[in-house]
């Protein structure tokens, strides 16, 4: 399965990523932050990811945060889903580790530290052993674990900086308080509601989306 996922990227034989021999940069935690809920909504949050993938050098790919929303000016104001964002992968991080081939692969999986790391290869501060202070591991989804919108969970489509208004975030690293895993705390992407959309900071987080590559 590895190997296929490997020809699907277009890798080849020389060990570096996106040469011949190392799968593309797919897949990324951004090293940018928020203090508020307001990315800009997609298209802020997707210009984000461009300019960041292309810090490292893969900016000829289309990159797209995996963010829900309720009203997508692009989609005439329907709702838009994150799992319909982010393409059919297989997508890799920066470290060269796939994080999954599909989509069906990629939401039942779990957190995890050494996988949801950012675009230069990089972890996110979190719950796991050792991690440097403080915990960042709330990354902005507004989805459900599924990948569809959480209605009224998307900081007003990430838009908002309210304190009445909330969003969805998941846990990149997969762990709760004492690295528990009960419940959602595992869950990547929909770990729990943010206390607010004017401070992503309480609970652990900095304002940080993930972001794949179509």
């Amino acid at each position: 399965m590895f190997a296929a996922a490997l020809a699907a990227a277009g890798c080849g034989d020389d060990g570096s990523p996106g040469g011949p021999s190392g799968p593309s940069l797919g897949f990324f935690v951004t090293s940018a932050t928020s203090v508020t809920g307001n990315l800009g909504g997609l298209a802020g949050a997707d210009a984000t990811c461009q300019r960041l993938a292309a810090a490292v050098g893969q900016g000829t790919r289309t990159w797209r945060a995996y963010l829900s929303v309720e009203r997508d000016p692009a989609n005439g104001n329907q709702a838009t889903h994150a799992r319909d964002r982010i393409g059919s992968g297989p997508w890799f991080n920066a470290n060269q580790v796939l994080v999954a081939n599909n989509v069906a692969e990629l939401h039942p999986r779990s957190g995890d530290a050494s996988v949801f790391v950012d675009e230069r290869g990089q972890r996110i501060n979190g719950q796991w052993t050792g991690s440097p202070a403080p915990n960042q591991h709330d990354i902005l989804t507004g989805s459900n674990a599924d990948g569809t919108v959480a209605a009224g969970l998307t900081c007003s489509d990430w838009t908002s900086e309210s304190t009445t208004v909330r969003g969805v975030v998941g846990h990149s690293d997969g762990f709760g308080p004492n690295q528990s895993t009960a419940g959602a705390l595992a869950s990547w992407n929909a770990a729990h509601n943010t206390q607010s959309c004017a401070n992503t900071a309480p609970g652990g987080g900095a304002g940080r989306f993930y972001c794949f590559a179509r």
